[in-house]
């Protein structure tokens, strides 16, 4: 996820950012932030590399957040963007460039757990990871790497995108809670699969791109069926929308 940080005073870009790293520490999720001193620098960038979050102050010297935002819905129309400002009374404006909200300086940890679960819900989350802990040190794997696990033993082994297998002891179920993702079914007590990699369903086991097939329990196939049918057609519904 790629979030900007628009504001022309540095204090106030510096502690957004530090509350900003604060929620995506807590819900696991990946960033880069990237921080502007005007709305002229931010567009400019997103013209080159868009993003998918903004925050906006609303009054910037010379230069007015409103005026920004609007620029940026000729060529971005899906960018959430949250205004930051020290009162509402550009709350209609806002509603015209379609503003997700306001965020009322001075910051409140509250408001902006508030907001990232809002975004969370939003759209697709392409940079949760979670943290597990094997032999060779602790590891970040992000949703989007995992192909699938099983548990074996009182150890997880976790089959990752890039080829590698990694193995971390902890419970079956403490692994599974972590992965808080409809990208993932259970197909059995003790095997999760990252429905992201699967190409098919064939009634007994998910087919991998690369030709894998993960099995599934005779008791979850017809919600395996269910649950990729509505994978696939959310998906293909946000990649409509973000073309």
């Amino acid at each position: 996820m790629r979030i900007a940080i628009v504001d022309d005073i540095a204090s106030e870009r510096n502690m957004l950012k530090t509350e900003l790293d604060a929620q995506l520490a807590r819900l696991f999720l990946d960033a880069a932030i990237s921080s502007f001193c005007c709305g002229t620098d931010f567009l400019c960038a997103a013209e080159k590399e868009r993003f998918d979050l903004v925050f906006l102050d609303i009054y910037m010297g010379k230069e007015n957040g409103i005026d920004t935002a609007e620029r940026l819905r000729y060529f971005d129309p899906d960018c959430l963007l949250v205004f930051t400002t020290t009162s509402r009374d550009h709350a209609l404006e806002g509603f015209r460039v379609r503003a997700l909200h306001y965020l009322v300086k001075p910051y409140q940890t509250a408001d902006l757990a508030a907001l990232f679960d809002e975004i969370v819900k939003r759209f697709s989350i392409t940079d949760k990871y979670i943290e597990i802990n094997t032999t060779g040190g602790v590891h970040r794997l992000r949703f989007q790497d995992i192909l699938y696990a099983e548990h074996y033993k009182h150890q997880i082994y976790i089959y990752g995108a890039d080829g590698k297998k990694y193995v971390t002891r902890r419970t079956f179920r403490e692994f599974t809670d972590a992965l808080t993702d409809e990208r993932f079914f259970l197909c059995s007590r003790g095997v999760l699969v990252n429905m992201e990699h699967a190409e098919d369903f064939d009634g007994m086991d998910f087919i991998l791109k690369g030709g894998k097939k993960v099995p599934v329990s005779r008791s979850l196939a017809k919600a395996a069926h269910t649950a990729f049918g509505d994978y696939l057609f959310k998906d293909f519904k946000y990649s409509e929308r973000r073309n």
